[in-house]
């Protein structure tokens, strides 16, 4: 009867259009029946009828099940559902999506504290940065494997630290949802950022495995845990992505040792993202997507992301930034038609830079694509790797945020990143991720990957044989060996003989600059 008058009353549902009232009700009374115990002649022929409103029947019992959908909008009728789950499964399987609207958390939060710094007087602890492993990953799980809401810390939390301390962290979310997709889980992940950044006196920089959380002691003496960190991740996901999600379980680690295997299991999850565009190239497409996700702490830095450029912090990737916009249309990742082309060598388009000039409020007017010394892209602090340029060398070093020695530029990548992270655009500098050194169009515009002649070991070790495949494309299969590291110098004047020696490709090729 209820149901009915809902619908006649609220949906102007005529009596006797029992399908208008089907769809009023399915869509907009969200129902359910909990049939607890024996279910009698009388009970099941009133559950059936309920199915007719849209209103699935769960039962404790091993009642005859009908699950395919059709009138309701998932399952019909279910049995065997334990009384601990009764709550949960009904709102799952009803389509109920629930609302957080209190983050029970004792620090303030919001936008207004992102971009918050939290400055070495105010430090109490810290993870990631280069000193520690800080790794995030967001992973699709299946309904009955992950429990909403649950937050669990493996290992020392904030109480158990000292002042100065650095600790390792490994921060792992699972999602389950009727609509989710594995093709979400990096748009997800990437949330982590700007959402630890909203609790005051919490900062967060960086993604991936090289993200960087540094805790205040404001923050510590109000109560913040890192747990308060998974309460938010969890609360800020319904409410932002209901639409595709259903659950959210959240574990933080911080023991060496699961840190260390959340990670390796991260890298090869990373890997499998990014070869997702690794046969597509800007020409086979018109729409690119921005970035802005990061303009909190570069106001003016507008992140352009191609298939043959992923975005500067490594996390998305074009296949990511499409994902996104489908989630979420008026997000920070919007479709770009790149429209008419203004210089394919440096990579310039008339519709990018419409869209940069006015998403960066007018600061800049254009940029190029492939090019680190004419009108570069701009940068953000979060980038993975920064390229500089070598004069003496006639080519050009990067390093990534997880070298702290120095480099060939006479800069460390803290120094770098200081002076070219607020979205400003660097002419001689660039911020890449670290797969988009091996990309294709990777500043094809100043001579491509040739044009490399020191990177930190680690990092040319990481890339070796992405380094080789493209060194072959180039026509140089001993590129790798030609790369100098800190093994050989860390100065122009160090490397430029070891170059000489090693007969590298760049020091026949014409002036970088002039």
């Amino acid at each position: 009867g209820f149901a009915n008058r809902a619908a006649m009353a609220f949906g102007g549902v005529q009596p006797g259009d029992y399908r208008k009232m089907l769809i009023y009700n399915k869509d907009r009374i969200f129902a359910f029946v909990n049939a607890l115990g024996d279910i009698g002649t009388e009970w099941g022929v009133a559950a059936a009828g309920c199915v007719n409103w849209g209103f699935p029947t769960l039962a404790d019992t091993d009642i005859p099940e009908i699950l395919p959908t059709g009138i309701c909008t998932y399952e019909h009728v279910v049995a065997n559902v334990p009384h601990d789950e009764m709550c949960q499964r009904s709102v799952e399987i009803r389509g109920l999506k629930t609302k957080i609207s209190d983050i029970e958390i004792p620090c303030a939060f919001g936008p207004a504290y992102e971009g918050e710094r939290v400055r070495g007087a105010d430090l109490y602890a810290q993870t990631g940065g280069g000193k520690t492993q800080c790794t995030e990953l967001c992973k699709m799980a299946e309904m009955n494997d992950i429990e909403d809401g649950k937050v669990d810390v493996i290992g020392k939390d904030v109480g158990d630290l000292k002042e100065g301390d650095t600790f390792p962290l490994g921060i792992y979310v699972q999602v389950a949802g009727r609509e989710m997709q594995v093709d979400f889980e990096p748009i997800l992940e990437r949330q982590i950022h700007h959402l630890i950044n909203y609790i005051q006196g919490i900062m967060h920089i960086g993604q991936r495995d090289i993200a960087w959380v540094r805790i205040s002691k404001a923050g510590v003496e109000k109560g913040f845990t890192l747990k308060d960190i998974g309460v938010v991740i969890h609360a800020k996901f319904h409410q932002d992505f209901g639409n595709i999600l259903d659950k959210v379980q959240v574990t933080l680690y911080t023991k060496k040792k699961d840190v260390d295997d959340l990670t390796k299991r991260a890298r090869a999850e990373y890997k499998k993202r990014d070869e997702r565009v690794e046969k597509m190239t800007d020409e086979d497409v018109e729409i690119y997507y921005s970035c802005t996700l990061c303009q909190s702490f570069a106001p003016n830095h507008v992140c352009t992301v191609s298939p043959e450029r992923t975005g500067l912090c490594g996390a998305y990737n074009w296949m990511d930034c499409k994902a996104s916009f489908e989630i979420n249309p008026t997000g920070p990742n919007q479709p770009i038609e790149k429209g008419e082309c203004v210089d394919p060598v440096l990579g310039q388009w008339k519709g990018v830079n419409e869209f940069v000039q006015k998403a960066s409020r007018g600061a800049v007017d254009h940029y190029n694509f492939y090019s680190m010394v004419v009108d570069p892209m701009t940068t953000c602090g979060c980038c993975e790797c920064i390229a500089a340029m070598l004069p003496s060398c006639n080519g050009v070093m990067t390093v990534g945020r997880d070298y702290a020695g120095e480099t060939p530029c006479g800069m460390k990548f803290t120094t770098l990143a200081g002076v070219m992270g607020g979205g400003a655009q660097s002419p001689g500098f660039v911020g890449h991720s670290k797969y988009n050194i091996t990309q294709g169009k990777f500043i094809t515009g100043d001579g491509g990957l040739a044009r490399m002649v020191w990177m930190p070991k680690m990092l040319k070790e990481e890339l070796k044989e992405r380094i080789d495949k493209r060194g072959k494309d180039i026509g140089v299969p001993d590129l790798y060996d030609k790369i100098a590291d800190e093994t050989v110098g860390v100065t122009e004047e160090e490397i430029l003989p070891w170059l000489e020696k090693q007969g590298h490709p760049a020091l026949k090729m014409d002036p970088l600059i002039g």
